[in-house]
């Protein structure tokens, strides 16, 4: 039999009655930390309810799961993680590996952080995009970075998860997490992080000293976090409702604002671009071929592929703009080429 377990994420108090008993019943517990922590204090109340053994479960523990389920086919064994156990992609594994392997299981779910905060920052959770995490070993952010930006551009919120090393016991700084985002900004250009950019950092939800901060990065910079756990929140369009909630819920340093009013999708920021510089080279060409009548054709149709690609862009269908675009480019690149002219890059 193997359990898994939420322990909420106010603590111990927090367990619910029914996962109470299973713990004291069970011959194995497993405590997962390197999700996320486990106070002290708690450790010692749940330790106290738990008659049978109790192991502290390392990443690689439950990432191999070999040893958990080889105790499960004979014993009663209960995995407990704080928050929901099915937050971690980790435990969906392992207990997809255990209904395989013919072990029954049993899932006591509770309250989640990473679902809680969104309701006390005051945002609306269905607005919640793809999910981010950001390690301090990698170098390069264009992951998250293209997440934030997706969600953007689609008016939804990013969540980014900074590391938490267990083993270490270290928690990315937020303002660590901000800087090289702003840092990746200067290499891809797309005007989704800068120090305007409205942030919102919730630390400790769940905890007594919770703290919940939004205002510009440029602003958040500035500030003390106090003790992590943190998350940082990245909104996207908000809604009336969630900014005046954000006003109240949280230490509003600056007005909230839209951060998707100045991204834009790559196709229409490829368009704002091509699209004046095939005209140009369109404008300069026809000139070469004033007395080549047959030729009026061809420039009659790269004129009419460019409107076409004005056109479809407005009505939304961004890849056959960029179709459009891209014919009439090889159009007057082909006329370029026929008078001995250089392409225009």
């Amino acid at each position: 039999m193997l359990w898994f377990v939420g322990l909420g994420i106010s603590g111990f108090k927090s367990i619910p009655n029914e996962a109470l008993d299973v713990l004291s019943k069970a011959d194995i517990v497993y405590i997962e930390q390197f999700t996320s922590p486990i106070r002290k204090s708690d450790l010692i109340k749940i330790k106290n309810t738990i008659k049978g053994e109790t192991i502290s479960a390392k990443r690689w523990v439950v990432e191999d799961g070999k040893e958990i389920l080889e105790n499960a086919k004979k014993k009663k064994v209960v995995l407990l993680a704080y928050g929901d156990p099915y937050i971690a992609t980790t435990h969906i594994e392992l207990r997809t590996r255990a209904i395989k392997e013919k072990i029954k299981t049993h899932s006591i779910h509770a309250s989640s952080s990473l679902t809680s905060m969104i309701g006390e920052c005051g945002l609306h959770f269905y607005k919640i995009g793809r999910i981010a995490t950001i390690m301090s070993e990698i170098k390069s952010l264009t992951t998250p970075y293209y997440i934030i930006y997706k969600n953007i551009i689609e008016g939804n919120h990013t969540v980014l998860l900074l590391e938490y090393n267990q083993d270490k016991d270290f928690f990315l700084d937020p303002k660590d997490a901000l800087d090289r985002l702003i840092e990746t900004e200067k290499g891809q250009k797309r005007n989704v992080v800068n120090p305007f950019t409205y942030a919102i950092i919730a630390s400790r939800i769940g905890f007594k000293d919770q703290k919940i901060i939004s205002g510009k990065i440029s602003s958040l910079m500035k500030v003390d976090f106090g003790k992590p756990p943190h998350t940082v929140i990245i909104p996207g369009k908000m809604h009336f409702t969630e900014s005046d909630a954000l006003r109240i819920f949280s230490q509003c340093i600056d007005e909230p604002y839209d951060n998707s009013e100045k991204t834009k999708k790559i196709s229409i920021q490829m368009m704002e671009k091509y699209v004046p510089m095939v005209r140009d080279a369109l404008e300069e060409v026809i000139p070469h071929y004033k007395e080549q009548n047959e030729f009026g054709v061809i420039l009659e149709n790269a004129e009419l592929y460019i409107q076409d690609a004005e056109k479809f862009l407005e009505d939304g269908q961004d890849e056959i703009a960029i179709l459009s675009i891209g014919y009439a480019d090889g159009l007057i690149d082909a006329l370029r080429l026929a008078k001995g002219l250089e392409p225009k890059m």
